[in-house]
């Protein structure tokens, strides 16, 4: 049984107004991405990655993952106009490559601070229950707005109801294979903002809660970059308790 990494970097990062993709912005002299890879090339129980990238990206890649000792990297796959779509190419990519109860690791580029005791959580969680999924309690209180007038409310929903679901998520290929070739063919779960757990629950898959990380942080504005900097920052204060 193999441990696959799937790292989508598909998108074009409109919300961060530069002028090139975020994932490939540098911090400290090294791209968001290749932070990103790096979790997953040095933990000991991922044996495959693959990118599913930007077109007009992927010699850039290779160029960054040869300079950065990236030699887990087997492939870079073409992105789709969405994020389900890169997921679903990288899948797809994978058939006849991956055995069915390989475990497919699928994870955001612009996520670059990965925890390695994340990862291993779930990566135990999906060998046990076919499925994974990062997650942590929600920590705010939640009001659902009056349909009637939006600026008031008289309900809330108990926070301890709530899990806050990101990447990474593992699943057992031949579970995520067949969920996106039954999702593409009955148009459910693949439209908006939908991304692979949203689509298993709405195909009646029962998902299992793994570790998550508040440093886990996915990095769509400038401010989530300073924040990242900053994390790196005070990582290298090797002063700090």
């Amino acid at each position: 049984m193999k441990n696959i990494a799937i790292i989508i970097a598909g998108g074009i990062g409109s919300r961060m107004h530069q002028d090139i993709p975020k994932q490939f912005i540098n911090v400290y002299d090294k791209p968001v991405l290749i932070y990103t890879l790096e979790g997953f090339q040095r933990h000991p129980q991922i044996d495959e990655i693959y990118v599913v990238c930007i077109d007009g990206w992927h010699d850039i890649l290779w160029a960054y993952a040869r300079q950065f000792n990236i030699d887990k990297l087997k492939d870079v796959i073409s992105g789709g106009a969405s994020a389900q779509e890169s997921i679903r190419n990288g899948v797809y990519y994978l058939e006849g490559r991956a055995g069915d109860d390989d475990i497919v690791i699928v994870h955001d580029g612009i996520r670059p601070m990965v925890d390695e005791t994340v990862l291993t959580d779930i990566i135990i969680k999906a060998s046990k229950f076919g499925n994974a999924v990062t997650s942590l309690p929600y920590n705010e209180q939640i009001f659902r707005i009056d349909p009637e007038d939006e600026t008031t409310t008289t309900e809330y929903i108990p926070r301890e109801t709530l899990r806050r679901v990101s990447t990474p998520q593992a699943y057992r290929f031949d579970l995520i294979d067949e969920k996106y070739h039954e999702a593409y063919d009955k148009g459910i779960g693949i439209d908006g903002s939908n991304y692979t757990n949203t689509m298993m629950v709405q195909l009646g898959v029962r998902l299992h809660f793994a570790a998550g990380s508040d440093k886990n942080i996915k990095l769509t504005t400038k401010d989530d970059l300073e924040m990242f900097k900053s994390h790196l920052k005070l990582d290298r204060d090797n002063w700090l308790k």
